[in-house]
């Protein structure tokens, strides 16, 4: 058996957001998108050789105003880990975008850590082993 790829999918409340979010701040690449440019539902987003897909919750014009919060806690059990040789200028790029992140930390297992939420809630960490 053979794979030779994984692609998590996250439900996402507002695709525009989430878009500018994973392409503008993370800048993973766009590789596909489903539905117009004004209600896209579904995007394939690929950055470094990993892929990624946002799907919408709620179609348009069905989205309510705001998002549902017992959906959004539920996004507290899912983080998404990426391996990142140098997490301090993770921490340095996250900051010139605007976002108010702490610095990298050292977890007991020996991680060097950088944890952050995307606009959905779900939670993104950078990782590296601290002595590498």
């Amino acid at each position: 058996m053979k794979i030779t790829g994984l692609a998590p999918l996250l439900e996402v409340f507002d695709m525009p957001t989430s878009l500018d979010f994973y392409s503008r701040v993370l800048e993973f690449g766009v590789v596909r998108n489903a539905g117009p440019p004004n209600d896209i539902g579904w995007a394939l987003l690929r950055r470094d050789g990993f892929e990624l897909m946002l799907n919408t919750a709620y179609e348009l014009p069905e989205r309510p105003a705001s998002p549902d919060p017992k959906r959004v806690a539920a996004h507290a059990d899912t983080t998404l880990y990426l391996s990142c040789p140098d997490v301090d200028a993770v921490f340095a790029h996250l900051q010139t975008q605007g976002l108010d992140v702490r610095p990298p930390t050292i977890a007991p297992y020996g991680m060097k850590q950088l944890y952050l939420r995307d606009p959905d809630g779900y939670a993104l960490c950078f990782q590296w082993p601290a002595e590498a």
